[in-house]
């Protein structure tokens, strides 16, 4: 029997019975027998969702044995990879056959399935977030069936699985749409708060990837911006010296110290973060795109994320701003605000819109509920949808209401496994019974 806990510390289980098939095949027969043992079973990845929408409860499939690139065709970019590949791997790998995503989130812990699964994004007022690079993939059952999916074959199951949270199978390999490897230019500079939020729309759209954090307690905020470089620009990456000292001593190390300091004495945390924001300086670099895309975190957190119509997004960041300088908490993680084009999947927190994510943070020492339910009520007035990985209270008949194919969904899930072999105590709160 094993123990199971995701990264942040939020979820756990003990007594589990633990398989890692080598093959679909073997996957196949698990879940079978599984399931005919009336056993509930999930597949975990890396563990990096904060809700347990990955929490096995009697059995848990790891996909580690299902972990490379199996195909690639670098003419036409269609990559067929098990669901298991971890996406730095994915990266490298992509990279060896000159191609790459055409869009990622900001680390590169996650499996590929459980990113696209938990609706992973990164940022780009043009581009979707990873599930919608997905062109296939083959979802095992609950009864064992291997199920081919794809805009033309089961083309319901495609529109559903691609998110899915897992409930409606195992996700044993998937193929993705990338595009020729790029370079990005990265760009890197502290702005008054206020320039950002005035601006926004002309940051989101003048360029490929716009994103920018806001220290509580300042009035500065990080930009960053990475564009495509012209034919001919070669590669400029951070020095190594400068590389360690900004994203290894100042992101992980530092930040460590100063929020166990916060924790300590919570009334320091606005001078460390007017400190911490006036020692953020502006950096360009040139590298490839995954390079730029995905930063090391190390610092452990508590993080609830919610999207947004884009059009409301700098209504709630300065709604969620007045409400931290009026109750007196004491923040010391910046807030992440990201955009992405609108999609077609059905539980993609994009689906049907045009899209801004406001991420907000805790660090895991500190109290995080109330700052959480402050954010959660002020999104609701504009039809927020939780990330499905990150924090949130939303239950089946809240989420309903925000998503317009969710009976549709439910539907696909009543066929697929109408005896619940997936569903956990996250699913039933989200999709009920």
């Amino acid at each position: 029997m094993s123990t199971w806990r995701n990264w942040a510390g939020t979820e756990s289980a003990t007594g589990i019975e633990a398989l890692r098939p080598r093959s679909t095949d073997e996957l196949a027969a698990a879940v079978k027998t599984a399931a005919a043992q009336g056993k509930k079973l999930k597949a975990v990845g890396s563990g990096h969702s904060f809700t347990g929408c990955s929490v096995p409860q009697q059995v848990m499939i790891r996909l580690d044995g299902l972990a490379s690139i199996q195909h690639a065709d670098k003419e036409s970019g269609r990559v067929t990879v098990g669901a298991g590949t971890g996406l730095r791997k994915l990266n490298a790998g992509l990279a060896a056959f000159d191609l790459a995503m055409a869009n990622l989130g900001d680390i590169d812990k996650q499996t590929i399935s459980g990113a696209i699964s938990t609706g992973t994004h990164g940022t780009g007022a043009r581009l979707g977030g990873l599930a919608t690079q997905v062109v296939a993939l083959d979802l095992v059952t609950a009864d064992g069936s291997v199920l081919h999916c794809s805009a033309d074959e089961n083309p319901d199951v495609f529109a559903a699985a691609r998110v899915s949270v897992g409930a409606l199978g195992v996700i044993s390999s998937l193929t993705l749409q990338c595009v020729p490897a790029f370079l990005l230019r990265a760009q890197e500079m502290p702005l008054p708060l206020g320039e950002v939020l005035d601006g926004f729309d002309e940051f989101a759209d003048g360029n490929d990837h716009f994103e920018f954090y806001w220290f509580p307690h300042t009035e500065l905020a990080l930009t960053k911006r990475n564009n495509r470089v012209a034919d001919g620009v070669g590669a400029a990456p951070v020095g190594k010296l400068r590389g360690w000292l900004d994203d290894e001593l100042l992101s992980n190390k530092v930040f460590e110290l100063t929020n166990r300091l916060g924790a300590r004495q919570p009334g320091l945390v606005p001078r460390i973060n007017q400190l911490a924001a006036r020692a953020l300086s502006a950096r360009e670099y040139v590298d490839a795109s995954y390079k730029v895309f995905c930063s090391e975190r190390n610092v452990v957190f508590r993080e609830s994320e919610y999207a947004v119509p884009r059009e409301h997004v700098v209504d709630v960041v300065r709604r969620l701003r007045a409400w931290i300088d009026a109750s007196g908490s004491r923040i010391p993680f910046p807030i992440e605000v990201r955009v992405a084009a609108a999609d077609d999947l059905w539980l993609s927190t994009a689906s049907g819109r045009a899209t801004a994510y406001v991420a907000i943070h805790q660090y895991h020492r500190l109290p995080h509920d109330p700052y959480f339910r402050a954010f959660e009520n002020i999104v609701a007035d504009y039809d927020g949808r939780p990330h499905w990985g990150k924090l949130h209270t939303l239950t089946a008949a809240d989420l309903r209401r925000r998503y317009p194919h969710f009976d549709d969904f439910l539907a696909v899930r009543d066929r697929l496994d109408p005896r619940r072999v997936f569903e956990n105590a996250y699913t039933r709160q989200v999709f009920g019974g």
